[in-house]
């Protein structure tokens, strides 16, 4: 191809393309960033109280080419008188922006602390491009299991509670906050609301939903309310933002991603404010979820995007609460998004909040709980344990840990048909230690029995209690010292993944609801005692060859296979009931003599 035709077919192209571009957008109806001018009056649409949007003006100050790769931006000042007095508000994102009588683009960020209200907004052909993507089912959140450590419930829950979504500016520029109004207890979110303010949510308690029968005929509507209801049913959680622009059933909000993850499924629906709270580090809309609508489908960079009448998958979440300052157990049936980052989080706010509808624990209480995850295809999680004086945080975690790990593991990522959550808190401090532990010989012969006495001292309380067992040596244990252990659930569970790890490390989706169902159920108010004995052959992942000869032994032990070989692990042990959570652990060693 000659030079001269190449410059040709590249002019051809460039025409071809900016044709395409133009046609995207009808300039009868929206106005774009190369007809704008700094010092142009505009105007925003948004609801400060109540459900119908007002009117606000404003001034454009100036175009921004290339705020960030790709990415351009209007910065506007607020001149009404509300705005000014309130400065940028959370729940505004996606107010749109008109001017010349066209739509601009939407109300997305501000500057923390700003003095004035200076907004920027997102350019509406920005955000009419999202949604139209290629589809990717790329994890947006990296899996809560690591193949290479013993599964850690708590540690899969402290996994989740550490993530960010985004790094925090206490003083540049941020996108505008959506408020997540909720009717749990503002302590609900003690442990997670650092999470839910990384992805943009401010959590305020602001009542529930059970009054939409008010608003029967609102229908969504640019600069309406966009509430998308995370939980809903007796528990209502929801985020609260605004409608830019409502095309046929579609539905353009924010300005801004929520967690930017691409396609999304969450439930959209219209929403009241009740009012603006003026704040000096930042204001924010008061208000609440209405009617369920529709569903969103795409969260990009530049707006979420939805649809009126789709339907999003929830989760049926039953939670009951038998606490000791109520006169009557409490139920609460409801909702929750289906969603592998978002779940987890929530249901971790809900079990807080409906445990302390009547107040904090008390410094000494005991929590007995239970916990079912359904899950389709698969047997269910079932967890039933204890734990004593350590507010909720045991509970929260075997049963959060759990389902983080369900829903974000290598293997696949089910369906979650249930969740069923019961919990019965008591004013009792049922934790113990051991006081003595001692046996009736140290030095013994293969195949004899050792008797084992155990006692165990109540904190804040006189009460001792003895217990006892026996430990039968093996008839081919070989002359040696062993190590015999008394101690807690934590100590035990430690002792597993120590000494036998390859039993907690899960390679398939049965094997990991197995596995956790087994750490789950290792209750709290039992003794364990354990005498540790030598390995008598290999583990391959969970598979064992005990008594395995010593040269196939050396064979699979090769550092020519990729496959990990680990010791196969022996042990005795003995587990007692013992009504508390015993803290601690005691050692003692036992000598095998020749027999």
């Amino acid at each position: 191809m000659s030079h001269k035709n190449s410059i040709s077919l590249l002019c051809s192209l460039f025409f071809i393309f900016n044709s395409f571009c133009s046609a995207d957008i009808d300039k009868t109806k929206y106005i774009t960033l190369d007809e704008i001018r700094p010092g142009m009056d505009a105007n925003c649409l948004t609801v400060y109280q109540g459900v119908e949007p007002a009117r606000y003006n404003l001034k454009v100050v100036a175009v921004v080419k290339n705020i960030a790769p790709n990415r351009n931006a209007i910065l506007v000042m607020g001149t009404d008188d509300s705005f000014i007095h309130t400065g940028p508000v959370a729940g505004c994102s996606g107010s749109p922006v008109y001017i010349d009588g066209r739509l601009a683009g939407a109300l997305a960020f501000g500057w923390s602390f700003s003095k004035d209200p200076l907004y920027g907004v997102t350019p509406i052909e920005e955000m009419l491009n999202v949604g139209n993507a290629r589809p990717s089912t790329n994890a947006a959140y990296s899996s809560a299991l690591d193949s290479k450590k013993p599964i850690d419930l708590k540690a899969s829950y402290n996994q989740l509670t550490n993530l960010k979504s985004r790094p925090s500016s206490p003083v540049g520029v941020s996108e505008l906050a959506c408020p997540i109004t909720t009717n749990l207890p503002q302590s609900s979110f003690a442990n997670v609301a650092d999470i839910f303010e990384s992805a943009g949510l401010i959590p305020v308690s602001a009542g529930s939903s059970s009054g939409d029968a008010e608003f029967p005929d609102l229908t969504m509507k640019p600069g309406g309310i966009l509430a998308l209801p995370l939980v809903y049913g007796d528990i209502d959680l929801s985020a609260i933002g605004t409608i830019t622009e409502v095309i046929d059933d579609k539905v353009y909000a924010f300005g801004h991603s929520l967690l930017g993850h691409g396609p999304i499924e969450l439930p959209m629906a219209t929403g009241q404010v009740h009012t603006v709270v003026a704040n000096l580090v930042k204001s924010f809309k008061y208000g609440r979820p209405l009617e369920i609508k529709g569903a969103l489908y795409a969260d990009e960079s530049t707006a979420v995007v939805g649809t009126i009448g789709r339907k999003a998958a929830a989760i049926p979440m039953t939670i009951t609460v038998d606490r000791f300052n109520d006169e009557k157990v409490r139920t609460y049936k409801s909702y929750v998004a289906a969603h592998k980052y978002f779940t987890p989080l929530l249901t971790s706010a809900c079990l807080s909040g409906t445990a302390t509808m009547l107040g904090d624990l008390p410094a000494e209480s005991s929590v007995h709980y239970k916990t079912r995850i359904g899950i389709n295809g698969y047997d269910p999680i079932t967890i039933e344990n204890f734990s004593s004086s350590d507010d909720l945080q045991t509970y929260i975690s075997d049963s959060v840990g759990a389902l983080n790990l369900i829903m974000n593991n290598p293997y696949d990522r089910p369906e979650i048909t249930s969740l069923e959550f019961e919990i019965k808190i008591q004013p009792q401090n049922l934790v113990s230690h051991i006081w003595n532990f001692e046996v009736s010989q140290t030095t013994v012969k293969p195949g004899q029995t050792i008797a084992v006495s155990i006692t165990l001292e109540e904190f804040l309380n006189t009460s001792i209690k003895a217990y006892k067992t026996e430990i039968k040596i093996p008839e081919d244990t070989e002359p040696g010292d062993y190590m015999l252990t008394a101690g807690g659930a934590d100590n035990y569970r430690m002792f597993l993944a120590q000494y036998a790890p390859y039993k907690f490390m899960p390679e398939n989706m049965p094997n990991l609801i197995k596995v956790i169902n087994q750490i789950g159920n290792m209750k709290r108010n039992s003794l364990y005692v354990t005498l540790a004995l030598p390995a008598s052959g290999i583990a391959i992942e969970n598979s064992q060859l005990p008594q395995l000869p010593v040269t196939k032994s050396l064979l699979l032990k090769s550092d020519k296979r990729a496959m990990t070989v680990m010791p196969d692990a022996d042990w005795i042990e003995k587990i007692m009931p013992v009504g508390t959570v015993v803290l601690d652990s005691q050692n003692l060693t036992i000598t095998v003599e020749k027999d």
